[in-house]
């Protein structure tokens, strides 16, 4: 799950880190099992997402699903391309007002857009129901950039009505060029409700900034990596503060994305340390 992809997006520390973590992943054998991962990423299809230049194609199978957000029915589409050297396949999920004719996270004059909200819950739920419709059961999930960061929360309450993800861990990596100092939506506690979020979630996003929402992915996920230099120490601090299993930051790419994927690995149960 990443909010940027490169080639597919400007490069940006997260961009980068969302196409090379994968193309080594895919190549990366166990050193118990021997085997490779199989991978699948998502990003939103973004305007500047070239559909022709891209060769990207709407995945049929999936087409005449719709997600209600904010009590509202939007129709959900999901196009496949592939990055050019490893051929990795990327799921790009698209929506009409969301996605197709807009920028990411602001407009042409820099405003965040103030259904950025909405558009975060589309991307993750849409996601999520790509992957179940396709029934790809995941291992792991690892989210990249806040705007993936619904998904540990997402699996939680999912996994109350449907075992479909029981067992999938999240890893939720942190960066320092994420953060954005605007405010999400004064409305989002009640579009919250419709998702399901019970009086624990509403209080974690309660002060819908970037660390609301980061302290929220956080709390519910399974392992947190450092994927920069220069994170928010408030973060780093809560994540080793309730425990969780972190990952320190590391400046050799190829001894970083080894030290990631035996991660994985120990959260799945497929170390034998």
């Amino acid at each position: 799950m990443n909010q940027e992809i490169s080639p597919f997006s400007p490069e940006t520390e997260i961009s980068k880190f969302a196409h090379d973590l994968p193309e080594f992943t895919q190549v990366y054998k166990d050193s118990v099992t021997k085997e490779t991962k199989e991978i699948r990423t998502f990003m939103p299809r973004y305007n500047y997402v070239h559909e022709i230049k891209n060769q990207l194609h709407e995945v049929i199978r999936l087409s005449g699903m719709n997600l209600i957000i904010n009590t509202i029915d939007h129709h959900l589409i999901i196009k496949v391309g592939a990055m050019p050297e490893s051929k990795t396949q990327v799921y790009f999920v698209d929506n009409d007002e969301y996605f197709d004719e807009r920028l990411p996270l602001r407009d042409e004059n820099g405003v965040f857009h103030p259904d950025n909200d909405e558009r975060m819950m589309f991307f993750n739920r849409g996601s999520m129901e790509a992957v179940r419709k396709l029934a790809w059961k995941p291992n792991l999930i690892h989210t990249n950039g806040w705007f993936g960061s619904m998904i540990p929360f997402y699996l939680r309450r999912f996994n109350k009505e449907d075992d479909f993800f029981n067992g999938t861990k999240v890893v939720v990596s942190l960066f320092g060029e994420d953060a954005f100092p605007e405010l999400l939506s004064d409305m989002m506690d009640k579009k919250l409700r419709h998702e399901g979020a019970t009086a624990k979630d509403r209080l974690l996003y309660g002060g819908r900034d970037y660390i609301s929402v980061m302290k929220t992915a956080i709390t519910y996920a399974h392992g947190i990596v450092i994927a920069s230099p220069n994170v928010n120490k408030e973060l780093v601090d809560y994540a080793k503060s309730i425990k969780k299993n972190v990952m320190d930051y590391n400046p050799n790419t190829e001894e970083f994305f080894t030290q990631i994927n035996k991660f994985y690995d120990v959260l799945i149960g497929n170390s034998r340390k």
